[in-house]
């Protein structure tokens, strides 16, 4: 019996995260506490292909007075409303050591997946979802070859409760000056396992996942998704590239098709659980850009879905998790059982 198959894992404990080097505390018992708290309504599927009044469907104006464009697959344009500028000035000195701020240079893009307003990721064919994968590769190796620019942050939020202020399928990409904190704390732990170990951290934790495979919720030849030991969101995965590589520039052309049949599979399984469109914020984590070789880096992305038992029940980050460790009732291995459970086929093609 491995240790995640202990009876004392059904009771409190935490488990430790080495990537943000964070404890999360496990309350597996609380699953059967009633629910009377706020109920979202279900995202659901529009089924509307073209919405006239939708700024990423062909031929929409946008903000300023730009138009998108008539695009039959990939569009990408600069964030009419970007949270960075390219040409942002030094703040003022600092009135106290306390007061410190420093410029943020970078810029912000948007890429629309798909002419069809109405598809996910899922729902795309996967010759559709690699043209999305080389995107994001083109993407990585264009910005992150500005020598101002440290970091290359790939994400997608999906659904109103995830933030996405437009249904269509869509990502974004934001540009840094310096290294944000959440990739600045994994390349810690990840060059500290690197230099004590001599090896790496997150191929050591994926053969880790193989030999229990108990929180493997689907795999490929070149990837292999994960409830991860120390998720904190209820059906959160971890997805690994299975070759030791840093980022999409290092991607040989059969791992980009193997990136795009993964991410399929991992988001149809989303869909399946509660048969609505899966709300969810998605990262890619890759090798800074900062021109420094980083042989500590492994490629990997993660999802970071709120719904908790039903598609109207979400979880929320409030109380002792605000103000003292993360923590979730389900197990990880006990969530990785019911992705893994559910058919590879979408349920609308059921």
């Amino acid at each position: 019996m491995s240790s995640s198959e202990q009876p004392s894992s059904q009771f409190p404990h935490r488990r430790y995260n080495p990537l943000r080097r964070q404890w999360v505390l496990v309350s597996p018992h609380r699953t059967q506490r009633p629910w009377q708290g706020e109920v979202d309504k279900s995202s659901g599927f529009s089924g509307v292909h073209y919405d006239p009044e939708c700024y990423l469907c062909p031929g929409n104006k946008r903000a300023g007075g730009h138009i998108t464009p008539r695009y039959e697959s990939v569009f990408i344009f600069d964030n009419d409303y970007a949270a960075l500028l390219p040409d942002s000035p030094e703040p003022p000195p600092d009135a106290s050591p306390l007061l410190h701020s420093e410029r943020e240079r970078g810029v912000c893009r948007v890429v629309c997946f798909h002419p069809d307003h109405s598809l996910t990721i899922p729902r795309m064919t996967q010759e559709e979802v690699r043209v999305v994968v080389d995107a994001w590769a083109d993407q990585y190796a264009e910005l992150g070859s500005q020598s101002e620019l440290r970091y290359v942050q790939i994400f997608e939020n999906r659904g109103a409760m995830m933030g996405a202020s437009n249904p269509h399928p869509h990502c974004q990409i934001w540009s840094t000056e310096h290294i944000p904190d959440e990739p600045a704390q994994e390349l810690e732990s990840l060059t500290a396992y690197q230099a004590e170990k001599k090896s790496c951290l997150l191929c050591d934790y994926l053969a880790v996942e193989h030999k229990e495979q108990t929180r493997i919720v689907c795999e490929n030849e070149h990837f292999t998704v994960v409830v991860p030991w120390w998720a904190v969101w209820p059906f959160e995965t971890l997805l690994l590239a299975r070759r030791h590589m840093g980022s999409l520039a290092e991607f040989e052309d059969a791992e980009k098709t193997s990136l795009a049949d993964i991410l399929r599979q991992a988001t149809t399984r989303y869909d399946n659980l509660f048969e609505t469109s899966f709300p969810y914020t998605m990262g890619f984590h890759q090798s800074p850009t900062d021109g420094v070789a980083h042989p500590e880096w492994h490629f990997h992305a993660h999802y970071y879905p709120p719904l908790l038992r039903s598609a109207t029940v979400r979880k929320f980050m409030v109380g002792f998790e605000m103000l003292g460790m993360p923590q979730r009732d389900i197990t990880p291995e006990s969530a990785a059982e019911r992705l893994r459970s559910l058919s590879p086929v979408h349920f609308t093609q059921g």
